[in-house]
Formats: structure tokens, sequence, C-alpha cells
């Protein structure tokens, strides 16, 4: 069977606040890190969140 392309992986806020979001990504097209704009009920206003490695 072949391996899935896709992985899970955890956006952690950059606010330093604790929280996170749990998404996918194709890890074969997005080599990269992944970093998005996203809203932080912890801080309640948008601010980065950076991936980081699901433990």
């Amino acid at each position: 069977m072949a391996k899935a392309s896709s992985v899970k992986i955890k956006l952690v806020s950059t606010a330093d606040t604790g929280f996170y979001y749990v998404t996918k990504k194709n890890a074969r097209t997005m080599t990269e890190k992944m970093v998005k704009r996203k809203y932080d009920p912890v801080a309640k206003k948008h601010v980065e969140f950076k991936e980081a490695k699901i433990k």
C-alpha cells in the first residue's frame, strides 16, 4: 500500500499563550514549515501560528 502524503501538524501560537491548532499538510508539496495568521482566543487577537511536531 502507498504511504499517505499528508501528515498531522500542530500550529502553536507565537503569543506564548499555549494555544494551538491541529491540522494536516501535504508533506510532499509543502516542504518548509507552515506559518499561518489565525485567531488566538486566549490573547483575543489574530497572531502568527508556527508549525511544531505533535508528540
